[in-house]
């Protein structure tokens, strides 16, 4: 059986300050029965312990780096104070190894965040440096219980050892990313997840993995997606599989309608190769209950500021350059480079005709301003745009209008090749803010800018 929270340990952040310790450690990534991997761990886990706080609580944690390489910690999807943000650069020093810092912050929203680390996260989160965040609604939803599952995937080498010599692989970079072989859920393979007839769960799910999409659904099952990227939506079927770019999470409500006995695919057709990432495997145990009533909206009322249309901060923000793409040249460095030069720099990807340069902002906006960013994919390949520090929201793609604009909020915005988004939010969080792409590789590789708030 698979374990149903994501790790072995459960951290309530509301009784003392948490300690986090980077380091090297071992898992069963390869199943039980199989030797260990090694790997790079919080407190000697992948995922790291579950966080748990309560919606407006404050978070403490004392990150120690055990690691032979600096480090720092990002909370993923939280509007956090700037100097908490962890990007290694731009609001924080690194923190070397044997030193430690200290992340204190208040969590404003209820929903489903993670943790990981931000300084050659490429590398970094590939080797376990990750964690599930949760904040709690003062009223919880009506469910049975919540089980988190985390995805990932790891490139393993024939002898089931993390493959050390692909890391930093240009062609990687410039293709769909550092894509593995091996998917694990909660760090292990795929396996059984007990479940009784009749119960209903909130389904927690995060897209650990540096570069692989998930297409989520389970198999005979209306699960309602209830939550995207943590904030709280008026629950629906969806009429196919989710989709989940790196870093994206998404809350189900499942209501446990099999037959006790039965067994039930969580498939991920994201690719050619449709797969069962696990099961749920049903007790034999009379069903709990026979009819549900509605899908519950999940706890959380606090929503995003509105952002008003009427005369926004606009701005572009076109992403070009990888494999098949069409980038001649980028300004690196202060000057204008070829892609040969380019390549040698390991910068194959650029944003607005410039290959990951962070001297200047994508845009600088008063604090309170609304934004509105036209997002252009101009590449052969998929990219998951995270924006730091704010939420917003999706106005169109490719000139249609999105029906949910203002009423689903997003951290991260998975854009397929080619495809033009545009998104608006309220620019109420002051600081200096990365925005960047999700596949971390591409990241590395040139794919990132950052806003200026206030």
């Amino acid at each position: 059986m698979l374990g149903l929270v994501g790790c072995k340990t459960r951290v309530d952040a509301r009784t003392a300050p948490i300690i986090l310790n980077a380091a090297p450690a071992t898992a069963p990534v390869l199943g039980e029965l199989e030797a260990p991997t090694e790997i790079w761990a919080y407190n000697g886990q992948t995922p790291g312990p579950v966080l748990r706080v309560p919606r407006g609580g404050e978070l403490a944690v004392r990150l120690e780096n055990g690691l032979a390489q600096d480090t720092s910690i990002h909370w993923h999807g939280v509007r956090i104070d700037n100097a908490m943000d962890g990007v290694v650069g731009m609001t924080q020093d690194p923190v070397t190894p044997g030193t430690g810092f200290d992340y204190r912050f208040a969590c404003p929203d209820a929903g489903t965040f993670w943790y990981h680390s931000h300084n050659r996260s490429w590398e970094q989160v590939a080797r376990g440096l990750y964690g599930v965040l949760i904040v709690e609604e003062p009223e919880p939803p009506a469910v049975d219980r919540e089980v988190t599952l985390v995805l990932d995937d790891w490139r393993l080498d024939e002898a089931g050892a993390i493959h050390e010599a692909s890391f930093g692989a240009l062609r990687d970079w410039a293709h769909a990313g550092r894509i593995g072989n091996w998917v694990t859920v909660n760090g292990k393979p795929p396996g059984d997840f007990p479940i009784r007839a009749g119960e209903r769960i909130r389904l927690r799910v995060l897209n650990a993995a540096t570069a692989r999409i998930f297409a989520i659904a389970v198999e005979g099952h209306a699960a309602q997606v209830a939550a995207l990227d943590g904030f709280a939506v008026a629950p629906y079927a969806p009429a196919e599989s989710v989709l989940l770019g790196p870093g994206q999470r998404v809350d189900f409500v499942l209501d446990a309608t099999g037959e006790p006995g039965g067994r039930y695919a969580l498939l991920d057709d994201a690719y050619d190769d449709p797969r069962p990432i696990g099961f749920f495997a049903y007790s034999d145990e009379a069903p709990l209950r026979e009819r549900f009533d509605a899908a519950p909206t999940l706890g959380e009322t606090r929503k995003p500021a509105a952002p008003d249309l009427s005369d926004p901060l606009r701005s572009d923000m076109i992403v070009a350059g990888g494999a098949m793409g069409g980038l001649g040249q980028a300004m690196l460095d202060g000057e204008m480079k070829g892609m040969r030069e380019l390549a040698q720099a390991g910068r194959v990807w650029a944003v607005n005709g410039v290959a990951g340069d962070l001297d200047k902002p994508l845009l600088s906006a008063r604090l309170g301003r609304t934004v509105a960013v036209r997002m252009v994919n101009d590449t052969r390949w998929p990219h998951a745009m995270h924006l730091h520090g704010h939420h917003f929201t999706v106005l169109s793609v490719d000139g249609t209008p999105d029906p949910a604009a203002g009423s689903v909020w997003r951290d991260t915005h998975l854009m397929m090749p080619g495809e033009e988004a545009e998104i608006a939010f309220v620019a109420d969080n002051p600081g200096k803010w990365f925005f960047h792409c999700h596949m971390l590789g591409h990241q590395a590789g040139g794919m990132r800018t950052w806003i200026e708030v206030g």
